[in-house]
């Protein structure tokens, strides 16, 4: 048996913790944990695990906070920063020790990013770092910048910005922390809505907010160069309601392991119109020679699934679940266990304590420091 603490974050003013039982298959609430307002993306440090970044998705003044975890789930904060703009959609932490941040700027029709360095133990921010402006779109439907994710691979940060329908290619400057420019783009289809990315073995997967599609592309090589896009599906499951309104969220490829060992893609819906009674579906795709195969559509009974993570990030068998979340409704967390070699999955525990939830971190005890 193995105990999961999941902390959970989501348009409140605080964080939530649940622990998932593998032996019985409960998810039991926990706690809560006041935070600034907002805390709508939360994420671990790489490789410390009793380390967590939180944004502040407020207007007109967001914030980054930085939280120590204890084994049971508790955050106490450490320390905030300004995030460089207003309602700052997401953040990651880099393996340099800076988390990056990226700022909607709803109102102003701007939007920002920010890398910001910490000091020392990695959960005090540095102050000296730039703040880089999107420029506003030429082309696209949204009219403005937006930016919803920041990823680092290699040396660089890459940036899907749904409003220019590209993903921006960040690197540092000199090797100075927190000074990072734009020296290259990776072009997206016009109107698609590039919002969150994964690559692996150098094929960029991007999840398209507006077109409701999943792309895939080699990386192009650096700084900036272009590729194809070899593969582009729609990820709407068949017969819709009508009066549907799809907004593709969040995409997860977790790694090959014994037990599954084929890196399936997993890409959920966000129906924003009429509700399917079933829920919204996670699709679940293949990478078959470059080619995307569609292999399953599992309802959720969820509304609006913008936040679900792998389980693979807390290890012990961590990787045979997927914990999800609508923005609407009343379908609370729901933990989902990958059948069928990775190809389907089975609803095995909810919790509805709290009705909505938008992003999430797994632990385990022997990941936090004591």
């Amino acid at each position: 048996m193995v105990n999961f603490t999941i902390l959970a974050g989501g348009y409140t003013a605080y964080i939530a913790a649940y622990l998932f039982d593998t032996d019985d298959n409960t998810l039991t609430y926990l706690d809560q944990y006041t935070t600034g307002g907002n805390p709508s993306w939360i994420i671990s440090h790489p490789t410390n695990k009793s380390i967590l970044y939180a944004v502040n998705q407020n207007a007109p003044d967001g914030a980054v906070q930085s939280f120590t975890v204890s084994p049971n789930g508790a955050i106490t904060l450490v320390d905030t920063i300004s995030s460089g703009g207003s309602r700052p959609l997401y953040c990651s932490a880099l393996s340099t020790g800076q988390v990056a941040v990226v700022n909607y700027n709803y109102n102003s029709g701007t939007a920002t990013a920010r890398v910001v360095p910490t000091e020392g133990d990695y959960l005090r921010f540095a102050s000296d770092s730039d703040i880089w402006t999107f420029p506003m779109p030429t082309t696209g439907t949204e009219g403005r910048a937006v930016p919803h994710m920041t990823y680092e691979y290699g040396s660089e940060v890459f940036i899907p910005d749904k409003g220019n329908d590209k993903i921006w290619r960040l690197g540092e400057v000199d090797g100075k922390p927190g000074n990072y420019v734009v020296h290259g783009e990776i072009q997206q289809p016009i109107g698609s809505g590039p919002r969150h990315i994964r690559i692996r073995d150098n094929m960029l997967y991007t999840i398209h907010e507006l077109a409701s599609t999943l792309s895939l592309q080699e990386v192009p090589s650096y700084p900036n160069g272009t590729s194809q896009i070899v593969s582009n599906v729609s990820i709407i499951p068949p017969n819709p309601p009508a009066g549907s309104v799809f907004a593709a969220a969040e995409i997860l490829i977790p790694e090959p392991t014994a037990e599954y060992p084929t890196p399936y893609i997993y890409v959920s819906n966000r129906n924003t119109g009429v509700q399917d009674p079933r829920g919204d579906t996670i699709a679940i795709f293949e990478n078959v020679n470059n080619k995307l195969v569609l292999r399953n559509q599992v309802y959720t009974g969820l509304d609006q699934i913008r936040g679900m993570m792998s389980g693979e990030q807390a290890g012990f068998g961590g990787d045979a679940y997927i914990v999800a979340a609508g923005f609407a409704g009343t379908g609370g967390v729901k933990i989902f266990k990958r059948t069928e070699g990775g190809t389907n999955l089975e609803e095995v525990a909810v919790n509805t304590v709290i009705p909505t939830r938008t992003a999430f971190v797994w632990l385990n005890a022997s990941q936090v420091l004591q």
